[in-house]
C-alpha cells in the first residue's frame, strides 16, 4: 500500500496538497473540550500523519479550545515546505457542553481569533482560513465576508473558507471575492451539503466534506451496508475506506479530512485514495440518498 494519493488538489490556484486531509478535532478531550488526554499519543500520530505524506491537516480556534491549534504546533513546528493548515474562526465556547457553543461575527473579535491562530500554530499568516460559521447575529454576512477580505488583503490570511453555509451564503460571499474552499457535512448518508458541493464543483471551488467516510450502523445502516459492503468485499477494503473513495470520485475539488486518532485508521484513510470505483459503483452509492439540485 502506498503512504498516501499520489493525485494532488490545489487551493486557491496556489496551494498544492494531497487528495485526502487530515482533521485533526478528535485530537482534543471529550466533547471536543480540553487538551487530548495521552499529548504524548497526540503528538506522535501527528508526525506519523506527515511522515505518511498527508500535507492538508483541518483545525480550529474552537477545538479545545485552542489545544488542538498548539498541539499541532507542538508536534510539527517547523512546519514542512508541502505542508497547509487550515483553521477557523467565528465560533465560541462557553463550557464544556455543546450547548455552550456561540458564534461571534464582528470586524475585531474574527480579525482578533485570526491573529491568535497564528500565533498558536507558530505562523506569520493563515494560508486558508475558514469562516467556521454563518451563525452569528451580530453582524451581517455580508460584512464578515468584508473582514475575510480585509484580513487576506492585510496578509494576515491567504485564502478565504467558509464552513457550515448553504448554497445561498456561498453564492452571496462569491458575488463580493473569490472563495478558495468549503468545508460541510457530507458523506453516503448525510447529503446536507449537496447544493454546496455543487455550486463549489461548478465554481472550481476545494469542497472539503467533514466526517466523509462515515457509515451508518445497526438498522439506520443496513440499506447503506447492502449496496456499499459488497463493494468493499470485491476490493478487499473496509466500508469506510469505499465510502472515502466514493468522495473522491465525485468529482476533482474534493478533500476529505477524515479524523482518527489511529494510525492503523490513517493508513486505512489514505489507502482509499487509492482504490478505483467504477461508474456503477460511484452512482449505486449516490443514488442512496436523494441531493438536493
Amino acid at each position: 500500500m502506498t503512504t498516501a494519493a499520489t493525485e494532488t488538489i490545489t487551493i486557491g490556484g496556489d496551494l498544492t496538497v494531497g487528495r485526502v486531509g487530515y482533521g485533526a478535532m478528535q485530537l482534543t478531550g471529550p466533547k471536543v473540550w480540553g487538551e487530548y488526554p495521552d499529548r504524548e499519543r497526540g503528538i506522535a500520530l501527528l508526525r506519523t500523519v506527515v511522515e505518511k505524506g498527508v500535507t492538508f491537516i483541518d483545525t480550529a480556534d474552537v477545538y479545545g479550545p485552542h489545544s488542538n491549534e498548539e498541539l499541532i504546533r507542538d508536534a510539527l513546528h517547523p512546519y514542512p515546505d508541502d505542508l497547509v493548515i487550515a483553521t477557523k474562526g467565528g465560533f465560541v465556547r462557553g463550557g464544556p457542553e455543546y450547548s455552550d457553543m456561540g458564534a461571534v461575527g464582528n470586524r475585531n473579535y474574527l480579525r482578533q481569533a485570526a491573529y491568535m491562530s497564528a500565533r498558536r500554530l507558530g505562523l506569520d499568516h493563515i494560508d486558508l482560513y475558514y469562516l467556521h460559521t454563518p451563525t452569528m447575529t451580530d453582524a451581517p454576512f455580508e460584512d464578515i465576508v468584508g473582514t475575510l477580505v480585509k484580513m487576506r488583503d492585510d496578509g494576515l490570511i491567504r485564502h478565504i473558507g467558509l464552513s457550515n453555509v448553504s448554497a445561498d451564503q456561498l453564492r452571496t460571499a462569491l458575488n463580493i471575492t473569490d472563495i478558495a474552499a468549503v468545508t460541510v457535512h457530507y458523506n453516503v448518508a448525510e447529503r446536507l451539503g449537496s447544493a454546496v458541493r455543487q455550486l463549489a464543483q461548478q465554481s472550481g471551488i476545494v469542497f472539503s466534506p467533514w466526517h466523509p467516510g462515515a457509515v451508518p450502523t445497526g438498522e439506520e445502516g443496513m440499506p447503506f451496508h447492502r449496496v456499499i459492503d459488497p463493494i468493499a468485499a470485491e476490493h478487499r477494503a473496509t466500508p469506510q475506506q469505499i465510502a472515502l473513495a466514493w468522495q473522491l470520485h465525485r468529482g476533482g475539488q474534493a478533500l476529505p479530512i477524515p479524523g482518527t486518532t489511529s494510525i492503523e485508521h490513517l493508513e486505512e484513510n489514505l489507502g482509499a485514495a487509492n482504490i478505483e470505483l467504477s461508474p456503477a459503483q460511484v452512482a449505486a452509492i449516490t443514488a442512496l440518498v436523494p441531493e438536493e439540485h
